[in-house]
């Protein structure tokens, strides 16, 4: 019992990197905190008597697992799996209750776990691994089953998906988006003034049959109309987050990671001059997505 005891403080201690790594690779804290319940499971069979190093031994198995079950997701073409029934609990299993899902997917990102939720699986992992866990690519390519410099291709192909490719000068995307900054912080405010600043005064936007209310308006004009409205529905802008959208900015919405809606704006000069609210499944698959890269996350893009 002693042993076990130790065991499970052991892995306790390593909890909240595995699930640090477990949602960032699955997006969802439940199937998250099913494979970190598989780690345990494959810990107290073995034990560590043999294990040199309990951190990294606990990554890779996490690592594998949530590969598994997103080649599973992906076979089934499903947005979550069914968890799996395990007989023996994980020592102080976390809580994956919705309000501790949207805390943590606020930390991460909500426009990165979308995007990296169109990556492949193997792509996914070595770019989360590699990226945001500084795991090495020879670590990454055993986990795989691959060389080193296939592990290294594999997390270049994803970091260029998930960082994207402008479709304007870098001078007006970042001038773009100090204004869908602003524009989102008066938003959080409540700050119809702030809004009104940044929108050109005959703002357009448009809204696809899939995001209108019901009795709403399908196209609204002006720019102190629409921002009168946005600020009434401004609870949901916790869960929105700047991105390029087709390579210019504009913002998502995706409560809990999952993607519901796409503003795509267009803009003149120093002001944005409308906007398109996206909620069509299929046209949202066609946008091409990124993030929105920060002089910090451009110092992390690794090797």
């Amino acid at each position: 019992m002693q042993e076990q005891d130790w065991l499970a403080e052991r892995f306790e201690q390593n909890r909240g990197h595995l699930r640090g790594v477990a949602y960032r690779m699955l997006g969802s804290l439940n199937e998250a905190d099913d494979a970190i319940q598989e780690a345990w499971l494959r810990l107290s069979r073995s034990g560590a008597d043999d294990i040199e190093n309990l951190a990294g031994w606990l990554t890779t198995v996490v690592s594998r697992v949530c590969l598994d079950m997103l080649r599973s997701r992906k076979a089934r073409r499903e947005e979550s799996i069914e968890a799996q029934q395990v007989e023996k609990k994980s020592p102080a299993a976390g809580s994956s209750d919705p309000e501790s899902e949207a805390l943590l997917a606020d930390s991460v990102g909500v426009a990165l776990l979308v995007i990296l939720d169109r990556l492949a699986p193997a792509e996914r992992l070595a770019f989360v691994l590699h990226d945001l866990f500084a795991v090495s690519f020879e670590e990454i390519g055993g986990i795989l089953g691959r060389s080193a410099m296939a592990a290294r291709q594999l997390a270049s192909r994803a970091r260029r998906r998930v960082q994207g490719a402008p479709a304007v000068t870098d001078m007006d995307r970042r001038r773009q988006s100090k204004l869908v900054d602003r524009l989102m912080t008066a938003l959080r405010a409540g700050d119809v003034p702030g809004m009104v600043a940044v929108l050109d005064p005959d703002f357009v936007l448009h809204v696809d049959e899939a995001s209108v209310q019901p009795d709403g308006l399908r196209e609204i004009r002006g720019a102190e109309v629409w921002a009168r409205q946005a600020v009434v529905f401004a609870k949901g802008a916790h869960f929105v987050e700047p991105v390029l959208v087709d390579g210019a900015p504009g913002v998502l919405l995706a409560p809990h990671g999952r993607l519901m809606r796409v503003l795509r704006f267009t803009f003149a000069g120093d002001r944005i001059t409308g906007g398109e609210v996206i909620g069509d499944k299929e046209h949202l698959e066609q946008l091409d997505l990124s993030v929105i890269e920060t002089d910090a996350a451009a110092n992390m893009a690794g090797e």
